[in-house]
């Protein structure tokens, strides 16, 4: 027996279409997706800070990234340094000399090779070199799906890879910061004292009346951070890449880029903290 036909009522057309719903306002995806990502950025390093104090720790891990942070960067920071430390020393010394403070040239070049130069130098290499390269090795496990199949097992992809390259690029930046500042202050006291014809001991006497012990610490710091920035966009971006290989290639040029980026904003608020601070020596 078949079922009986749906009565349509008179007046009403034979075609009629479903009343479709109304579609409300979409929310702006495009505007609101650098804050999305910003939101997840800081995430993901309240995350890694919060694994750091968790156990198990990956000590080999660690020690791997560290050896291949150090190998990739101590060459290129030390023959960059030399450079730099030479450009700060003349150009420095060649402004003394018009305003008649040729004493003060060791002080003045010192201390901008280890409060900005040598920490900028040290963040910059680590990011170009062995940021691009821990970036393209989380973005290929992710494409792979090694990452899920961690998650699956039970095994925090963080914890596990994040934390110990994050923790390796701190450890080089703040090692490397050291190497740099002695080679880029070498290197400034050659050149000052070799070509533009200064007193070894004047330059010395200066850097002494000018330095405090501050100095250091507040290079030291500001590699420490550099270092944790230059780990946490490489490994952000290497764990949300977009469109397969070609978007792993992506994600490195953009977590340089970014953390060029972030490396000068924070310099300079750092750097503004520091000098309303700590006064200077003598005042």
């Amino acid at each position: 027996m078949t079922a009986p036909l749906p009565v349509r009522p008179p007046g009403e057309p034979a075609h009629q279409k479903a009343p479709q719903e109304t579609a409300g306002p979409r929310p702006p995806s495009r505007l609101l997706a650098p804050l999305r990502q910003t939101g997840q950025l800081f995430a993901l390093a309240l995350a890694v800070v919060r694994a750091v104090f968790r156990r198990p720790f990956q000590v080999r891990e660690f020690i791997e990234q560290f050896w291949f942070v150090a190998s990739v960067t101590i060459l290129p920071a030390a023959l960059v340094s030399i450079p730099f430390g030479a450009v700060i020393a003349l150009q420095v010394g060649s402004l003394t000399q018009q305003l008649g403070a040729q004493s003060f040239t060791g002080g003045a070049s010192v201390l901008a090779v280890i409060q900005q130069a040598s920490p900028l130098i040290v963040a910059l290499l680590i990011a170009g070199a062995a940021g691009s390269a821990i970036c393209a090795d989380l973005g290929s496990r992710k494409i792979r799906e090694e990452l899920d199949a961690m998650e699956v097992m039970g095994v925090s992809p963080v914890q596990r890879l994040v934390v110990p390259r994050v923790l390796a690029t701190m450890s080089v930046a703040v090692l490397l910061n050291g190497l740099v500042s002695v080679v880029g202050t070498l290197g400034g006291y050659f050149f000052n004292v070799i070509m533009q014809g200064g007193t070894p001991g004047a330059y010395l006497a200066s850097f002494s009346a000018l330095a405090q012990l501050p100095d250091l610490y507040v290079g030291e710091l500001k590699a420490l951070i550099f270092g944790f920035i230059a780990g946490i966009v490489a490994a952000y971006r290497g764990l949300n890449p977009r469109g397969g290989p070609k978007g792993v290639g992506d994600a490195v040029n953009q977590s340089v880029v970014i953390t060029f980026m972030l490396l000068f904003a924070v310099n300079m608020i750092l750097t503004a903290i520091y000098l309303q601070i700590v006064p200077p020596k003598g005042g």
